[in-house]
């Protein structure tokens, strides 16, 4: 047995409190490498009357490891505990402080979860694992009022740049609510809308004003409760990582140096650098020299910046913010910050853009959820450009699922594309099939899918700016099959609960291989989503038992001697259902 990869912690993704009676523990072991592993488990203050052993199920499985995992109802809020792992004859008795072929005293070096504190609890707001968001890039989904759109505004549809401006407002939004209702939808997540001098408003000049491009703090409130009433909630991207240059305490800054009251709010470098060479003077966004780094040690900043999310939170009711380059900022600020928006809206929602191992950030005390980074990336592998297997796919989803508490991954916020990446039709290289086989895995995975506008009509884009190609509403020019395509889907996750937050597991991804089927299921039905990303037509056999309906195309089936064959075409995909 290899000793070495045994691992386990306290609290994090390895022992997390799932509901208020609920522990989730998880063991990680080498791969292939062990039979069997046990939970001993109890009271510390009285483990000899308490002990209880249990079996662990092997979980997931990525290239490298194995992942366990149970779950245990603590009898009076404590867990003392020790893992039993067992290879062949081989068994060795594993706990935070020893490892060993035999047993130490129960008081001695057990993992402990100290006590089940509600304080503690990660609870994303329940709404979210039911959602599918559409993004929306304010500048270039509608105009509804061209009476604001800035005087340099180009005729719609033209190429977009890095500077040009068309004229897209709330207005805009409102007028095409109907539209987004067909579609679906019950969540909107806005690129910033503050008052800045870019297209993308992300150099945010104003936090206390919507950018009179876009409209009014008016027309915010009006298309607010218009999404409300039709069950849309609202999500606003708000940055504190950085201001922009026309940020009025960051003028008074470059203005007066250190006698500036503002001073204190940005990181300066070196006070003796010119202002000529501000980017050697004060900490960037990058290397962005309008783009001031904010200094979030300073309480005054602080407050002011917590006090913008409660402005636009109890004057618009929204219903959560995205946060930009939330990894740059410290952790003390986004408890503040999470501490202060939950007092007045307990469920908002606060998800971050992180796109790397986000758990420091996700214990309950800062963010709900992060922007599933990881999971895209390995979509795009698997479905655009083709340079993995179903294997290596499989091994970077479960991977992903182990990362984080099961909470989280029900909530996080799944993309295909973004204002910041390329358009994944385009990434497919305009193979609608291939980028359907990508949405229906979106859709029958955990978190809350996000739709980047236009997706659904075919819209296509490189890299930005040519991603954020203003939206397409002549229908002779939408892909109207594509749409339908969405609207199902989006119709079939709503319908049914197992989808969006029951069991997940592999039942078929192989090493060379191009074909994926995974199951989901809960207490009253299970579902098989098998599909197949070559052109070749595939045979899939696999290992289930019970009848089986096709939610595509009202095909039943049934499983001869506990196996099942699908044969799929190429780019051909099934979606099965069965009621327990």
């Amino acid at each position: 047995m290899n000793i070495e990869a045994l691992y386990h912690r306290h609290k994090q993704n390895w022992a997390f409190l799932y509901n208020q009676d609920t522990i989730f523990l998880r063991l990680r072991t080498m791969k292939n490498d062990v039979e069997k592993v046990q939970v001993s488990y109890g009271d510390k203050y009285d483990w000899y009357r308490t002990e209880t052993k249990i079996d662990m199920y092997k979980h997931l499985a990525d290239e490298r490891f194995d992942y366990w995992e149970v779950k245990l109802k603590p009898l009076f809020g404590r867990l003392s505990y020790r893992f039993i792992v067992q290879s062949g004859s081989e068994i060795i008795y594993y706990a935070e402080r020893w490892c060993q072929e035999n047993a130490a005293p129960y008081d001695f070096g057990n993992f402990e979860y100290p006590y089940v504190n509600d304080a503690d609890w990660i609870c994303p707001p329940s709404w979210v694992k039911d959602t599918i968001f559409y993004q929306i890039f304010p500048d270039r989904f509608a105009n509804g009022n061209p009476l604001i759109s800035p005087e340099n505004t180009q005729e719609w549809g033209t190429v977009s740049t890095k500077t040009n401006f068309f004229g897209g407002d709330l207005q805009g939004v409102m007028n095409h609510l109907d539209y987004l209702v067909e579609l679906g939808i019950n969540a909107i997540y806005f690129t910033p809308i503050f008052q800045a001098d870019s297209n993308h408003k992300y150099d945010t000049s104003d936090y206390y004003a919507v950018d009179k491009c876009f409209g009014t703090i008016d027309i915010l409130k009006e298309l607010v409760e218009a999404c409300h009433q039709r069950g849309i909630r609202v999500l606003l991207d708000i940055v504190f990582n950085h201001s922009g240059g026309n940020f009025p305490p960051f003028i008074d800054f470059i203005e007066k140096g250190s006698a500036s009251r503002y001073a204190d709010w940005f990181l300066v470098k070196d006070w003796s650098v010119a202002h000529g060479d501000s980017g050697k003077r004060y900490e960037t966004f990058g290397f962005e020299h309008m783009l001031p780094k904010f200094n979030t040690k300073n309480p005054e900043l602080c407050e002011y910046l917590v006090n913008i999310s409660l402005y636009w939170l109890n004057s618009c009711n929204i219903d959560g913010y995205r946060l930009d380059v939330a990894n740059e900022v410290d952790h003390r600020f986004w408890r503040q910050f999470r501490d202060s928006v939950k007092a007045v809206k307990q469920d908002i929602y606060i998800v971050g853009e992180i796109m790397h191992d986000a758990m420091a950030w996700l214990q309950g005390d800062q963010l709900d959820a992060v922007m599933d980074y990881p999971i895209r990336y390995g979509v795009m592998q698997f479905f655009a450009h083709r340079s993995i297997d179903s294997k290596a796919f499989a091994d970077i989803v479960s991977a992903q699922l182990v990362s984080y508490p099961l909470q989280v991954i029900e909530a996080s916020f799944q993309l295909l594309g973004s204002h910041d990446t390329a358009r994944f039709l385009t990434l497919c290289e305009g193979n609608v099939d291939r980028l359907k086989l990508a949405v229906l895995f979106q859709f029958t995975y955990y978190g809350a899918p996000s739709i980047y506008y236009g997706d659904e009509i075919g819209m296509e884009g490189c890299d930005d700016p040519d991603n954020r190609r203003c939206m397409i509403w002549d229908q002779d020019h939408q892909n109207e099959e594509l749409f339908s395509y969405y609207k199902k889907l989006i119709s079939i996750r709503r319908a049914y609960p197992a989808l969006r937050y029951g069991g997940y597991k592999f039942l078929h991804a192989l090493t060379g291989d191009r074909s994926l089927a995974f199951m989901r299921w809960d207490e009253e039905e299970r579902f098989i989503v098998a599909m197949n990303t070559s052109e070749e037509a595939y045979l899939l056999n696999l290992e289930v038992d019970g009848d089986w309906q096709d939610m595509w195309t009202d095909e039943e089936l049934h499983s001869e001697f506990q196996s099942l064959s699908l044969r799929l075409e190429g780019h051909g995909f099934r979606l099965l259902r069965n009621i327990k």
